[in-house]
């Protein structure tokens, strides 16, 4: 191997070992949900969703290389369920009290953070129309 192939190598060796080294390192800020009306399932998707599922819902987005299980491909949900979308499976993810073990224990238990952040007089209701509001948003995500 002549010199110049040498540090060629060398060189991509150390680019490649710092980008492995920096995606280990990627550090996910935990802050406080913001409140997005709850019959606007694209605005809560954006809010609450795109920061690990990505914007287009591919899981790729920002925060996703910090997780040692990647995000879902929302986009192909109803592919992998016989062309079929399938709205219980992704509601019960987003409710999230007794679902989080498909996911690892980085998604989070999002009724329990909208009863949290959002605690209005009729909390329970409110809830119930952001988990049906977001998950006929990600419904719209699906590949033709």
């Amino acid at each position: 191997m002549t010199l110049p192939k040498l540090i060629h190598a060398v060189c991509c060796l150390v680019v490649t070992f710092g980008v492995v080294c920096f995606a280990q390192n990627v550090e996910i800020k935990k802050l406080p949900i913001k409140y997005v009306n709850p019959s606007q399932g694209r605005e809560m998707y954006m809010s609450y969703c795109a920061a690990c599922h990505g914007a287009n819902g591919n899981g790729a987005g920002p925060a996703a290389r910090a997780f040692k299980v990647p995000p879902a491909n929302l986009t192909l949900l109803a592919h992998h369920n016989q062309g079929t979308f399938p709205a219980m499976h992704v509601s019960t993810a987003i409710w999230g009290d007794s679902y989080n073990g498909a996911h690892g224990s980085d998604m989070p238990v999002w009724a329990s953070l909208f009863r949290h952040a959002h605690q209005t007089v009729n909390s329970e209701p409110d809830i119930q129309m952001r988990i049906y509001n977001l998950t006929k948003y990600v419904e719209t995500l699906q590949q033709k």
